[in-house]
């Protein structure tokens, strides 16, 4: 058994930004950081666009910003949460600079991007790798403190509660407490109980529940299905964002490239295959419309005409100034037989952000005792039905400092439980045929890509249900049988995310931001907040 003081399931933004400041606030506590791969893998390193925070203040305002993230979210965000994270919000990106990381700037300056949804230039940004660059300084400012202990190869397995404990635990039990975590360090193949005064997850996203997917393939809602298991609130998790533009390729790669939003607002314009402009058919903003907008729309004409994709026209726009500001866009591009700056780039939805997750007040405090969350994983209330872009990484940064804050209250009350049993390790059989799994993993995107996409229905909904609830008694049984292995423990965390999606959608009778049905598609006058 080991034992720390502040457990953080994650190493991206969310995870690195709270170690770094309790870990400078408090020397003499110590911090334990697992990741399920390498310490630079995460989500947040494969962000593109960048940061968006109210930095000119000569021509942008928090209250344009607020404005902004509010229309993006259709009428399902928190105003108290966004004004919090809007006014928090340029700090938090002071401090990132000042730990080393670097933005672009231009005549001394700045340089400011234009994304969709935003009613300015407010994007941070450096080049199309902001999220490489954050993680690199990050993980840089990390080693110069002793007290962080970041273990690579980490998987968590479950959250400890009192359940472990032999207690009854159900979605009604009051006052459900975290103690720590079993983990399974997968070098040497051995569980392992941490114990520890205060837990946070901090796991990203889960993408991977998709056949197209932006996300890394870590993506898998580990966190998330956690706190479920574990009987924590989670809510809106239907509201799942396409990002309009991945790079289509014949092979369908996993995880998809990424065509950064901030291409359209550097200027390039979507297209038909032969070159006819469509956006302006269903949104005045044209190509820099909200992502649910724009990834509806390509959808849609994509249906409509039987194309497997629409195209991203770059080819007026200035090469130095795009091979510039873009060079892993160029690149991946060119590896794939496309000059963006003559050739129209092939693009389609890709899943890109649940903005749905465990249910936080404004310091990061999950409905479980002891137990924080901050990041992807979360639903702070910012996002409401659609994510404003590049809201995410300030999102994450905003919610560590006041994680850290109410943990430096809190941590001196808080004491290691003792007599945590261990891990009991289920099945002894090895599962003879590993086909088993990555069938399994392929049917369950298949079924969530087919019934649970853009545009919903409660045909396709009860479909989805029917063949997910067969997927989960296999793999269960599976389970039960098989010694721990992360394929298999992402696979039953995978068909949780994807079961949770898809009740979620079929309790929200209405069409509103991310989630569309035919079968209701009007907004209604009454918020109806899906809460699992």
């Amino acid at each position: 058994m080991l034992k720390t003081d502040v457990l953080i399931l994650g190493s991206g933004i969310a995870g690195l930004t709270l170690a770094l400041k309790l870990a400078d606030a408090k020397p003499n506590l110590k911090i334990t950081v697992l990741t399920k791969t390498v310490q630079g893998e995460s989500n947040t390193r494969y962000a593109q666009g960048g940061v968006a925070a109210v930095w000119d203040l000569d021509k942008d305002t928090p209250e344009k910003h607020i404005e902004d993230t509010l229309i993006a979210g259709d009428g399902l965000c928190d105003a108290d949460i966004v004004d919090i994270v809007v006014k928090e919000g340029p700090e938090r990106v002071r401090e990132i600079i000042e730990w080393g990381t670097r933005f672009d700037k231009h005549h001394g300056a700045y340089d400011l991007g234009m994304e969709g949804g935003h009613s300015e230039n407010r994007i941070l940004h450096y080049k199309d790798l902001t999220g490489f660059e954050i993680q690199r300084a990050l993980l840089a400012k990390a080693k110069e403190l002793p007290n962080i202990e970041l273990y690579e190869h980490y998987f968590a397995l479950d959250l400890i509660t009192q359940h472990q404990l032999g207690y009854m635990v159900t979605r009604v039990t009051p006052d459900i407490e975290c103690y720590g975590a079993y983990v399974l360090d997968e070098k040497n193949n051995k569980t392992e109980t941490i114990v520890a005064r205060l837990t946070v997850v901090a796991t990203g996203g889960a993408g991977q529940i998709y056949r197209n997917t932006t996300n890394p393939v870590i993506a898998t809602g580990d966190g998330i299905a956690m706190v479920y298991r574990a009987k924590g609130r989670l809510e809106n998790m239907e509201f799942v964002q396409f990002h309009p533009t991945a790079l289509y390729t014949p092979a369908g790669d996993n995880p998809v490239f990424l065509v950064s939003e901030a291409v359209r607002g550097f200027g390039g314009i979507l297209k038909t295959p032969d070159g006819e402009e469509f956006m302006k058919n269903y949104d005045e903003r044209g190509s820099l419309a909200p992502r649910d907008i724009v990834a509806r729309a390509i959808d849609n004409e994509m249906k409509k005409r039987g194309d497997d994709f629409m195209s991203l026209d770059c080819s007026h726009l200035d090469r130095e100034e795009f091979l510039k500001h873009f060079p892993t866009i160029h690149e991946s591009c060119m590896k794939n037989g496309i000059d963006p700056m003559k050739d129209l780039i092939p693009v389609v939805p890709a899943c890109h952000y649940i903005c749905g997750g465990i249910r936080v007040d404004e310091n990061g405090r999950s409905s479980i005792h002891n137990l924080y969350a901050c990041g992807e994983c979360t639903c702070t209330g910012l996002h409401g039905a659609n994510r404003l872009a590049s809201n995410s990484l300030l999102e994450a940064m905003v919610f560590a400092h006041r994680i850290h804050l109410d943990i430096l209250e809190e941590i001196d009350g808080k004491t290691h439980k003792e007599n945590v049993p261990e891990w009991n390790m289920l099945g002894t059989n090895e599962p003879k045929e590993k086909v088993l799994i990555t069938q399994s993993w392929k049917e369950l995107k298949e079924i969530m890509s087919s019934y649970v996409g853009i545009v919903r229905s409660n045909v396709r909904l009860k479909r989805a249900m029917d063949r997910l609830l067969l997927l989960h008694n296999e793999t269960e049984e599976l389970y039960k049988a098989s010694p721990i292995s992360p394929q298999l423990c992402e696979l039953r965390n995978l068909i949780t995310i994807a079961y949770l999606v898809t009740r979620s959608a079929l309790m929200r009778r209405e069409s509103r931001g991310l989630h569309y049905t035919t079968d209701y598609p009007e907004k209604q006058d009454f918020i109806d907040v899906s809460i699992l």
